[in-house]
């Protein structure tokens, strides 16, 4: 040990001071004791920091041998795990190795030889896992190695290694991007005296000479602290001869380095006291009372010249410890009002200041005072609770405490507060649940009531803390909420209340289905209503249908919940539901619901015999509706008119047969009704097919007769018959020609009229239900008559007066009876007839007025024509025989004129008085009648005529032929000789009703034609047939 000079070697840290305080106790001595004395209690008060760390973890250490963390690939690594000196060696019975923190291997010794990069750990089965060792196999040219440990004051060796292919002429070290060293001899760099300054990224590249260069790997380097800042501590120990303090100078070396040697100096002020290998320093006893106590500290140094730290500097000093207080309370008493205000003094006789005081009540720190130089310390507070106070004093050395004062706080009760206690989270109906009560403050005894929606329930008085209970079996009434009360003469007080909700198991509920009609019908919306009459809320109603779950609404109030059906069909079927309230679930009798389904539109097929429906057919009408519920009431329409019903109580429609007339084809419906409203089908038009009737053949000309070049119109129809109907027309039964009637109303053949066309004529109707053939209709063909004519026939070469000329005229073609008129120089001569064709003649005798032109004029009713004039001259002409000639032809003339007049007046009145028709046709036009045409008369024996009238126009147009006979005298009608209608007959057209055939000619009698329009109104138009 050396004790003079100061050494300096950490005189560059210059450290702050701090304060070392030694406890000092002082004990009085028992009464009985024959003497007093002094005992410094050992103990030790370190007011100052301590840097650096505490006493290792037990961690094992590993270290490698060769010492590199970076090696060559197939190289061989050797570590081995130290454990600290705690662990006896011989309790280590196996060591765990890991890599990459998987187990590695387990061995009984403390070494492992590696090959493979990663990190180490290992562990016995008593220590943490060791700090992880990093090992870098490189399969690289050149590499950098160094030690994975590098503490304060080391002496660290790099080496920079190439492999073995490889020879280098000079290598660089380089950190942090600098170059730090170039050799060209050795490989190794070293660092002397690492320090915190040498941290960093450490690597090295190698030149060969004429070749290349290497970079070898990074190896960052960071130097640890060896060992932490020293702390200086003190202790007192006493001796034989006296009292001493014991300074100790304490600091901790890393396991990797315990084995370092460290070197201690320890100071007073400027002057060191010790140095050497010891830790500690023993000095003599301190006074008691020092105004300026010396400073002290210490230096820790590794060897003579490593690396030094220094402590902070410290001063010591004794301390009394404080005795014990005691406590006193004012007002003086052992009880006080809550809320008047106490005072309390706590007072230590001796001790060190500062002192702290501390004011308890039973255990619990009600106040704490700040340090203080006195001798007590003195608080107020208000009286609230009754109990054992007490204080304490600690002045650093050990708190004291005084004796306990008990105050007794008289305190109204506070507000209670009311619990229940239940069974389970949840109440049910018949539970038992207690009421308790408990007012946390106020002095007893406590009086509590308990209280039901204000309604006193029972009471109970208590003595003692911890309140009071009240049982109550539970029912559905006892929901609500409750109170209680606490009174102990101070004031009564009623607790919050407290709301018990008593739950009642949901009640078999009730389903009820509402309709918005009598009937449940397909599209209503129906209304399931589930209700449980008893249960408590919330319950969780669901709806079934069949077993089959619908839906659910839970109801967090009375009145049941409601579920909406839009309903279809298919919904039809036994409904129920279930009422929950967690208490158990609870199902309704099943209630029936038959949905009613309206009946669809129908669809109506008319079923028949054949292809087409013929009249005498009977037709199936069948009325189905896909859908609807049955019965249903199946109507059958034609044309809206009802034709029947039937009702079906089952699926598959109805029936309706009907027998078919021409008056059924129309359009039919039917219409479905089951009570729900009736839908009417599509329509379905039904054409009943008529078979044709027998035509009827009208031949329409545009005059009475048919004339050759006129177009006639052959009209065929029949009265009944379904359209289209084909028409065809037949002359002497060879077809003529054929036409459709798509619409019904007959159809028509138009002809020109030849003279070949004269015959009988028919038709046929056919709508495809068989033909019918009309009656024979004949048709005469007029032909006009040709242009005549005229010869003269005189008995010699020359015609003289006197002679008998034969005028005669003569139309080569023409249909008889052909009139032929004669005349001289236009006045008429004369007229015959030609019945049966051929030509006629006039016999002239000539006189010398005979001279001149002739023409004759041929006419058979289509139209006169003239022929050309002939001359006629005579030689010899006398004037005497003359004018008894030509009296006599006028004379003839004249008479015939008046038969035919009196002949046409019995025309026109007979048909009126008879009701007959009359013979002229409304339907010529004006131009055929016109009365201005001249009416010729043949009458050569004027008195020897007796006339017969008949009417030769059979078709009754308005031309009359009267026919004038001549009819020998002994031969007269005997019925009729007294009335001029027996002479008279006329030929009505074949349909009218005084139709009649020609009456055979009176025999020997010659005819007289004459021609006479129609003069009078028609009087009566017969009706059609």
């Amino acid at each position: 040990m050396s004790s003079s000079g100061l050494l300096w070697s950490c005189a560059s840290q210059e450290p702050k001071p701090a304060l070392l305080l030694l406890r000092k106790a002082l004990v009085w001595p028992h009464p009985g004791a024959g003497q007093a004395f002094m005992l410094l209690w050992v103990s030790v008060l370190v007011l100052a920091p301590v840097s650096g760390k505490s006493e290792a973890a037990a961690k094992p250490v590993i270290s490698l041998h060769p010492p590199w963390t970076v090696v060559f690939t197939g190289e061989t690594v050797t570590l081995t795990c130290h454990v600290l000196h705690f662990h006896a060696p011989e309790k280590i019975k196996r060591f765990l190795w890991y890599l990459e923190g998987r187990i590695l291997r387990e061995t009984p010794g403390n070494t492992l030889e590696v090959r493979d990069s990663g990190q180490y750990r290992c562990q016995t089965q008593d220590s943490l896992p060791s700090d992880h060792v990093s090992l870098t196999f490189s399969s690289a040219n050149l590499i950098l190695q160094a030690p994975p440990f590098v503490f304060e004051g080391d002496s660290v060796v790099l080496r920079c290694r190439a492999n073995a292919e490889i020879t280098l002429d000079t290598t660089t070290l380089h950190r942090r991007g600098e170059v730090l060293s170039v050799s060209d001899e050795s490989s190794d760099f070293r660092i002397e005296q690492a320090s915190l300054k040498d941290n960093g990224d450490y690597r090295c590249s190698g030149f060969k000479n004429g070749c290349c260069s290497y970079s070898s790997n990074t190896i960052n380097i960071e130097v640890q602290e060896l060992f932490p800042r020293p702390v200086l501590t003190a202790s007192l120990s006493p001796t034989v001869s006296g009292k001493s303090v014991t300074l100790t100078c304490k600091t901790q070396l890393p396991p990797l380095r315990s084995d370092v040697k460290l070197w201690f100096r320890f100071f007073k002020d400027d002057h060191m006291l010790q140095s050497g290998s010891e830790s500690f320093l023993k000095i003599p006893t301190l006074t008691t009372r020092s105004r300026d106590p010396p400073y002290y500290w210490c230096e820790a140094q590794r060897g003579s010249s490593g690396v030094c730290k220094q402590s902070q500097k410290s001063q010591l000093r004794v301390q009394i410890p404080v005795s014990r207080p005691v406590l006193t309370l004012s007002p003086h008493g052992a009880s006080v009002p809550e809320g008047h205000t106490v005072t309390l003094t706590c007072k230590a006789e001796s001790g060190s200041f500062p002192i702290l005081y501390q004011f308890l009540r039973e255990e619990v720190v009600i106040q704490k005072m700040e340090p203080t130089r006195g001798i007590k310390s003195v608080m107020s507070l208000r009286a609230e609770h009754s109990g054992n106070y007490y204080c304490t004093a600690d002045n650093g050395l050990g708190a004291q405490r005084s004796l306990p004062v008990y105050l007794t706080v008289t305190v109204p009760v506070s507000r209670p507060i009311l619990t229940i206690w239940r069974p389970r989270s949840q109440v049910v109906e018949g539970d038992v649940v207690e009421l308790y009560c408990r007012a946390w403050k106020g002095s007893p005894p406590i009086l509590y009531r308990f209280y039901h929606e204000d309604n006193a329930l029972g009471s109970s008085r208590v003595y003692s803390r911890g309140g009071a209970s009240f049982k109550l079996p539970l029912s559905a009434e006892h929901s609500g909420k409750y109170a209680c009360e606490a009174d102990n003469g101070l004031g009564a007080w009623r607790s919050e209340t407290v709301s018990l909700d008593v739950k009642v198991p949901a009640s078999r509920p009730v389903l009820t289905v509402r309709t918005p009609r009598a009937q449940a019908v397909e599209g209503d919306v129906v209304e399931l209503h589930c209700e449980a009459q008893r249960g408590s809320s919330p319950i969780l109603y669901r709806f079934y249908r069949e077993d089959n779950a619908l839906g659910s609404s839970k109801v967090h109030s009375r009145g049941g919940a409601s579920f909406k059906l839009p309903l279809s069909a298919e919904h039809s079927g036994k409904y129920a539901c279930e009422a929950d309230n967690g208490l158990g679930a609870w199902r309704s009798e099943t209630v029936s619901l038959d949905v009613k389904v309206p009946a669809s539109r129908p669809v109506l097929t008319v079923r028949m015999p054949r292809a087409q429906a013929v009249e005498g057919d009977v037709v199936e009408l069948r009325c189905e509706a896909q859908r609807g519920s049955p019965p249903i009431l199946y109507r059958f329409y034609r044309e809206d008119n009802a034709l029947g019903s039937s009702r079906v109580h089952s699926r598959g429609g109805a029936s309706f047969k009907l027998p078919l007339s021409a008056e059924h084809s129309g359009k039919y419906a039917c219409e479905a009704d089951n009570g729900l409203g009736a839908r009417r089908s599509e329509m379905v038009s039904l054409n009943v097919t008529v078979p044709a009737s027998r035509p009827v053949l009208t031949v329409r000309t545009p005059r009475a007769q048919a004339v050759e070049g006129d177009v006639v119109e052959l009209h065929c129809e029949a009265q009944r018959g379904s359209p289209p109907i084909l028409y065809r027309f037949y002359r002497e039964d060879v077809p003529l020609e054929s036409s459709s009637a798509p619409s019904g109303g007959g159809t028509s053949f138009y002809l020109s009229l030849t003279t070949e066309h004269s015959g009988n004529y028919s038709c046929e109707a056919d709508n495809g239900l068989g033909a019918q053939r009309s009656e024979v209709v004949p048709l005469s063909v007029i032909v006009p008559a040709s242009h005549p004519t005229l010869t003269l026939r005189a008995p010699g070469a020359q015609a003289k007066v006197g002679d008998m000329v034969e005028l005669r005229c003569e139309a080569q073609r023409g249909s008889p009876p052909i009139w032929y008129r004669f005349y001289h120089e236009d006045v008429p001569l004369g007229n015959s007839s030609a019945p049966s064709g051929g030509g006629a003649s006039l016999n002239l005798s000539l006189t010398a007025e005979h001279s001149g032109n002739y023409s004759c004029e041929a006419d058979n009713g289509l139209g006169a024509r003239r022929s050309e004039a002939v001359p006629l001259s005579m030689s010899g002409l006398t004037g005497s025989r003359s004018g008894p000639i030509a009296t006599g032809v006028t004379g003839g003339l004249f008479s015939t004129l008046g038969f035919g007049v009196v002949a046409l007046l019995l025309y026109c009145r007979l048909p009126r008085k008879a009701g007959g028709r009359p013979t002229s046709d409304p339907s010529r036009s004006p131009a055929d009648s016109d009365i201005r045409e001249p009416v010729y008369h043949n009458a050569p024996a004027w008195l020897e005529l007796q006339p017969v009238y008949s009417n030769v126009n059979p078709k009754g147009g308005e031309v009359v032929y009267s026919e004038v006979r001549r009819i020998p005298q002994g031969s007269k009608p005997a019925a009729n000789s007294d009335s001029v209608l027996g002479l008279l007959r006329t030929h009505l057209p074949s349909h009218g009703q005084a139709a009649s055939h020609r009456p055979s000619d009176p025999p020997g009698s010659s005819v007289i034609y004459s021609q006479v329009k129609v003069a009078c109104p028609s009087a009566y138009v017969a009706p059609q047939s």
